[in-house]
């Protein structure tokens, strides 16, 4: 059976069920629409949780960054996985004992003001779109390239089955539909990556082959081999960083504080029937999420060490099946800068403003590329999305493993969409309309507008994910800048300053927002010639400025705090109540 077909049947397949299950478990309330119901059990919640956080990020871009930036791309990781232990200690219990279904909610409701839910809402949506158009981009590339379809139709594809079960199951139908797109994703990571370390190092546990010698006699380590091939084609040695230490640490915190401010993963820790089982589900998620992130550090070298060996110095015409299949859909290119009919790969852009070349195939079938610069030894340009998924075809894995790589990606990036865009349709209907514009409506006429919202909001992901703003990671990240620096000092200080008014958060969250928001878009859209560390304020890149936009909301927020009267004493009641566990304190009542 060819591979297409392969990857048709297993796709086919994992979709049928996530639409079997959406029809099984259909939302018929609001509360099964926003909340599953309450009553999901820890365990399929810290799968759902999972799935809902290892966004197409995780699964197809982090080990494409990791293989492309070596130990840069381990700020990744270290936020990542920080900020999931983050929200599982200092938030999730607290706003499960509060009760409410979103964060808009629970701000509106702790800051007693309606400004304050709508500025949340406001930053809730724009962290969501900034998100999801990432999500999108990465069904996109999948779509296209194993179904062999243009991009555009990709996207079309995921929003049509991403909208079958967010508009029709609520967050019951994307739960369940989470926990089968958990089993697809991590057994589609670690099957190549367990092939892989066989293949390279002879052990089958790609966290130990990351550290063990590489089986080709030398007597190197896997990383030891990659300096030096590196050293040798010009780049900088694997091991070594290329960020100063306040930007690691600026971007790592921004990523650690942004994930616990990020709402679609928030609200999962309200499906759950105690505030115990929240503690217990953000367990499970931590030690299911682990699973992938220790493996990807190992992904990431094996490919890199996989795609040198593949390709450096081959010749075009017997070049690897893949690196023309890739090549089809504009992720890969090769110029011939030497006319020698062989792939070099060195250290250097291949062209001039890659990876946006024209190109048009020559009368030889070659990529004819304009305005060339030849200033360097590098003819191959590869888009750092791909290693994941070509990672099996690199390594000449059978087919079914391929397949099963292209439903994984799928997975991952199907599971967050859905879960962002049903935080969009509910801050929408339950939080502006029913809290705010039109406290009137009745159950019924809210769950339609949820699904009206779920509908709209789709076709903006799809709009986004069609027009990508930058690559997959790196317009997360800046999704999760924008949540570091607006929503979570308003949740935090909600949670553990009584204080806090309401006037003190809002002017915050809007500080933060537009500090944040204004210096991405100033480097990455107004100036981007000026993107580089001699301009940026005291060296902290636009993906780390999310924590500078945070101390902002913080400082903001106190010294407006000073100077307005204090919260009612019905809100410093509702702040005690959240931070005393139930059944603790009873005794002063007697």
């Amino acid at each position: 059976m060819s591979t297409q077909l392969l990857t048709y049947i297993v796709v086919g397949l994992s979709f049928a069920l996530y639409i079997g299950i959406a029809i099984w478990s259909r939302a018929g309330t609001t509360k099964e629409f926003y909340v599953a119901g309450g009553n999901v059990h820890p365990i399929a919640n810290g799968m759902a949780t999972a799935a809902d956080w290892m966004s197409a990020a995780s699964f197809i871009s982090m080990a494409g960054i990791i293989a492309f930036s070596g130990y840069d791309g381990s700020v990744y990781l270290m936020g990542w996985t920080g900020g999931y232990v983050l929200l599982a200690l200092l938030l999730a219990p607290y706003l499960r004992k509060f009760g409410q279904f979103t964060v808009p909610d629970f701000i509106g409701e702790r800051y007693y003001s309606k400004s304050a839910r709508v500025v949340a809402v406001i930053c809730l949506i724009f962290i969501s779109f900034t998100y999801v158009a990432g999500q999108m981009r990465g069904v996109g590339v999948v779509f296209s390239r194993f179904l062999e379809v243009e991009i555009t139709t990709g996207v079309l594809i995921g929003m049509t089955v991403v909208f079958f079960y967010a508009v029709m199951g609520g967050m019951k139908g994307i739960t369940y539909t989470q926990v089968a797109q958990f089993c697809v994703l991590i057994f589609a990571y670690m099957v190549p990556a367990i092939f892989i370390s066989i293949l390279i190092t002879g052990n089958p546990v790609p966290q130990l082959g990351f550290g063990s010698e590489v089986a080709d006699g030398s007597g190197l380590t896997v990383l030891e081999k990659l300096d030096r091939v590196l050293l040798d084609f010009g780049f900088t040695p694997y091991t070594e960083s290329n960020k100063s230490t306040i930007d690691v640490f600026a971007i790592t915190m921004a990523l650690m504080v942004g994930t616990a401010g990020l709402p679609h993963v928030i609200v999962r820790f309200f499906t759950v029937p105690k505030v115990s089982d929240a503690r217990k589900s953000a367990g499970y998620a931590l030690i299911f999420i682990a699973i992938l992130y220790t493996t990807a550090p190992a992904v990431g070298a094996f490919a890199r060490l996989n795609f040198i060996e593949t390709v450096h110095n081959t010749s075009y015409q017997e070049a690897p099946a893949w690196v023309k299949t890739w090549e089809g859909i504009g992720l890969i290119a090769w110029l011939d800068k030497n006319n020698d009919g062989k792939i070099q790969y060195a250290a250097g852009s291949p062209f001039e403003g890659a990876p946006n070349f024209t190109s048009e195939k020559g009368a030889s079938g070659q990529l004819q590329v304009n305005n060339i610069a030849n200033d360097n030894a590098n003819e191959i340009y590869v888009d750092r999305d791909i290693m994941v998924l070509a990672n099996p075809e690199i390594a000449n894995l059978p087919p079914w493993v391929i397949a099963l790589v292209a439903a994984g990606g799928l997975a991952a990036a199907l599971s967050t969409a859905a879960g962002l865009l049903l935080v969009v349709s509910t801050s929408i209907s339950h939080d502006l309309l029913k809290k705010t514009l039109a406290p009137d409506i009745s159950e019924k006429q809210e769950l339609f507008y949820a699904r009206l919202a779920a509908a709209v909001a789709v076709g903006v992901a799809g709009y986004l994910g069609i027009n990508p703003p930058g690559f997959v990671a790196q317009v997360v990240a800046f999704a999760f800048g924008l949540a570091a620096a607006s929503l979570f000092p308003a949740i935090f200080l909600g949670i553990f300053v009584r204080n806090m008014n309401r006037e003190g958060a809002i002017a915050g969250m809007l500080s933060g927002l537009i500090f944040t928001f204004s210096y991405i878009a100033y480097f990455k859209f107004v100036n981007p010639a000026a993107n580089n560390a001699a301009h940026w304020w005291l060296g902290i890149s636009p993906e780390g400025i999310g924590t500078l936009g945070m101390m902002v909301n913080f400082a903001v927020a106190f010294t407006v705090c000073r100077f307005c009267n204090e919260p009612p004493d019905r809100v410093k009641a509702l702040v005690d109540d959240i931070r005393i566990p139930s059944g603790a304190g009873i005794a002063h009542h007697h």
